[in-house]
């Protein structure tokens, strides 16, 4: 049964700050239902969406408005990361981070542009996906949100000469932070510390910290070893002790060089125990004269940067729900999502709670739900309006509900 009668105090707000991108008051429109359906709805698609709303147009009015209808996506996204930046919160600082990593959006459908199958690490199969690149920002208060996008395409999919690997993807998301001034340091894990673009970002004279794997080759008493061989050469009496969060580790830090990458970096082994010879992990960084909790304190921002938006992005907002078939619609949705996270993010870290919520929220999932119990209470209101000022009959009602 629909249960939306108006957009949330949230959407409101957000259609005066990206209402202009739109040309026409339906576009507008349509705009706001998206991301109210995305934050409530309970099936996040275009039918889901449009079935919460007790007045709204056929559905497939949404679906040209996400696939057909001339607006611009990039636009939207700007107008996102300029507003981000007027609130103390989620301003960009010098003390933040950019992290980089890849993701899968499951879908049904084998039909969508640009959907394959890809081994999923996680659940350990193959899945019909994308795969995105994303680059995301990480503040000193904690308030984290994607800065852009890029969707991976298989070369069989691509015409002549426009193939882009994963290495050139995140190359062009460097580029992207860095043109737009954004400050702070780099990190990702170890797919993407190929010496192609640990130079890349040497080049542009910015920091980062990459997880390494053991496997990686380094240069080691004058030839080139594997890191895992390095760390059983270590000596017991090397290796120091490092606190992250309750958990103990040890570790043995020293400035190395790695075949083909062009510069001296500074390398961190660490092992679970004291006296184990196998080590546990490895990060490497260009900033030679940092201590290694500052390299893991950045580091460990790749989590709340990137795996938590993706945990959020899927479980709360739809990230992978839209099945649309153009690589269009697929690529305006995976923005609006970044816009509804967004709205929701600032409101998390807000100096007072908001008046629509009621209460101080913590988490995207919270905040979800205080969207949705103010729509609840909205369908309340427009229920006891319509008997006791307009007078309607509990039938007429019904019939609006229920569409019959």
């Amino acid at each position: 049964m629909p249960t939306i009668v108006d957009f949330p105090t949230i959407v409101h707000e957000a259609l005066t700050v990206f209402g202009e991108v739109f040309d026409t008051e339906a576009a507008r429109r349509h705009f706001a239902e998206y991301l109210t359906g995305l934050m409530v709805a309970e099936q996040k698609t275009v039918s889901g969406i449009n079935r919460e709303f007790v007045l709204t147009t056929d559905q497939s009015c949404l679906n040209r408005w996400l696939t057909e209808v001339h607006w611009d996506v990039q636009a939207l996204n700007d107008k996102r990361l300029a507003w981000l930046q007027q609130a103390p919160q989620t301003r960009y600082s010098v003390r933040g981070i950019i992290a980089i990593d890849n993701t899968l959006v499951t879908h049904e459908g084998k039909l969508i542009e640009d959907v394959g199958w890809f081994w999923d690490h996680a659940d350990q199969r193959h899945v019909i996906a994308h795969d995105y690149v994303i680059s995301n920002y990480v503040c000193p208060s904690g308030a984290h949100y994607p800065i852009e996008w890029r969707r991976f395409q298989k070369r069989d999919a691509c015409t002549e000469g426009k193939f882009k690997d994963h290495t050139t993807l995140c190359i062009e998301l460097i580029d992207d932070a860095i043109q737009r001034a954004i400050p702070g340091d780099f990190t990702f894990d170890s797919y993407f510390t190929s010496a192609k673009i640990l130079n890349h970002i040497q080049s542009k004279q910015r920091a980062y910290v990459g997880d390494l794997k053991l496997n990686r080759k380094v240069v080691y008493a004058g030839q080139e070893q594997k890191l895992q061989v390095v760390a059983r050469q270590i000596p017991w009496e090397a290796k120091k002790p490092v606190r992250m969060g309750s958990t103990r580790y040890w570790y043995f830090s020293k400035q190395r060089r790695i075949p083909d990458v062009n510069h001296p970096v500074r390398i961190v082994l660490f092992w679970r125990e004291r006296g184990d010879a196998e080590a546990s992990k490895a990060l490497v960084s260009n900033r030679l004269g940092w201590e290694v909790i500052r390299m893991v304190l950045v580091y460990r921002h790749r989590w709340t940067g990137t795996e938590t938006f993706h945990r959020d992005g899927k479980q709360q907002l739809g990230l992978g729900d839209c099945q649309v078939r153009s690589g269009e619609g697929q690529t305006r949705h995976v923005y609006l999502v970044s816009a509804a996270y967004s709205l929701l993010m600032r409101s998390l870290h807000s100096t007072r709670p908001q008046d629509w919520a009621r209460r101080t929220l913590t988490t995207i999932g919270e905040a979800c739900r205080a969207v949705k119990a103010e729509t609840l209470g909205r369908i309340v209101h427009w229920i006891l309006e319509r008997l006791s000022v307009d007078h309607w009959s509990m039938s007429d009602i019904k019939a609006v509900l229920t569409g019959a």
